[in-house]
């Protein structure tokens, strides 16, 4: 059976530029939540957000753009021409349909993302027309089980993820629609949890056959071991109240990975810091495991950022499995009842070679990863 690795990466948060920045944030524990200033807060629940530094909008360029800009052109030769592309987000570059309908700038079809997958392509370099995998907040999830069953079905050696979304008005008011904001920014695994906070972020993760990355003498982050993608069709926005869709998903992904419950030594949940989402988590990760996993959020520190945290996560969660460490989950102040013996505000040591990452999304979808590091026994 083909293994599927993982080569190289990069990607861009609240915290800065680079794997490095995000890690050092979220290990610290420090928060790179802040007050929005993009646009008036005041009509909304929150005025928290996680926002890049330095982006400019509705000034031209969007935000995702100006993200994806920042990361390609140092990519060097990591990136081979022959890649086939997956390109991951929920509303790619909505700013400018912003910018079209409230003071005519621009017109509305620049904001489509047909238009954004053939700019990514031109940024990266590849030769593959792409396609665009946009499933709400698993999408980057969906596009790293995508890429990595075309290479284990031997369709092809090689494999670009790319995913991005930020922080715009029209994603904030909607959010803020939903009453799903927290007012003091998301505390996700928190007793007293809100809401979430939105957040942005981009970044690309590049997935070979273990052959040819061997062959043309890779580094190799770690392998992406199984899969698994879910609906459990319970609400528009709320998911299944017990977690079934999601256990199923994990399932899934055990099964393909032939791995047992007892080899998975922690999990990167979504822990979006919402009521129900947590606990729905949290009561999927009890119907599957005998004993309980240490399990962390990067949302507290990064926010939500959508289409683009399934991937964001999958980088963070090899990079604990290199530095044997699972993340505090940050803005953690008295954990839920469920959650109790799980989270921790620090970081802890892991001697783990397996772990499982998870996400959900609105239209009740549900994915699972199980990832291992390199040279797992």
């Amino acid at each position: 059976m083909i293994t599927v690795v993982a080569t190289a990466c990069d990607l861009i948060t609240p915290y800065g530029i680079g794997l490095d920045a995000c890690w050092s944030g979220l290990r610290s524990g420090e928060s790179a939540l802040s007050k929005v200033n993009r646009f008036e807060t005041a009509p909304f629940h929150s005025s928290w957000a996680g926002v890049v530094p330095g982006l400019m909008y509705r000034q031209g360029a969007s935000l995702v753009f100006q993200m994806l800009e920042k990361l390609f052109p140092t990519a060097g030769n990591d990136i081979p021409a022959d890649a086939r592309l997956f390109l991951a987000t929920t509303t790619g570059e909505v700013d400018l349909l912003e910018q079209a309908v409230l003071s005519g700038s621009g017109s509305v079809q620049e904001s489509g993302l047909d238009r954004l997958l053939k700019k990514t392509r031109a940024l990266c370099g590849v030769q593959d027309g792409g396609m665009v995998v946009s499933s709400a907040c698993i999408s980057s999830t969906a596009a790293i089980a995508l890429g990595a069953a075309a290479i284990r079905d031997g369709e092809c050696d090689c494999v670009l993820i790319a995913a991005c979304d930020a922080v715009t008005e029209f994603v904030f008011s909607g959010f803020s629609s939903l009453m799903a904001l927290d007012p003091d920014g998301a505390h996700p695994f928190d007793a007293n949890r809100k809401g979430l906070s939105v957040g942005e972020g981009a970044g690309w993760l590049l997935l070979m056959s273990d052959d040819r990355a061997r062959r043309e003498n890779r580094s190799i982050l770690g392998t992406v071991d199984g899969w698994g993608l879910s609906n459990d069709a319970n609400h528009m926005t709320g998911p299944s109240r017990d977690g079934a869709g999601l256990a199923r998903a994990i399932r899934t992904a055990l099964r393909l990975a032939g791995t047992g419950e007892k080899e998975i030594g922690f999990i990167c949940a979504h822990g979006t810091g919402t009521p129900y989402n947590d606990n729905m988590e949290l009561l999927a990760f009890r119907s599957i495991f005998s004993s309980l996993r240490p399990l962390f959020s990067v949302k507290g520190g990064t926010g939500h950022t959508m289409g683009a945290a399934g991937l964001i996560e999958t980088i963070l969660t090899f990079r604990c499995l290199q530095e044997g460490c699972v993340l505090p989950t940050v803005n953690l102040r008295q954990p839920d009842e469920l959650a109790v013996g799980q989270v921790s505000a620090e970081s802890v040591p892991t001697s783990a070679r397996v772990a499982l990452s998870t996400n959900a999304g609105f239209g009740g979808v549900n994915a699972a990863l199980v990832l291992s590091a390199e040279g797992r026994s």
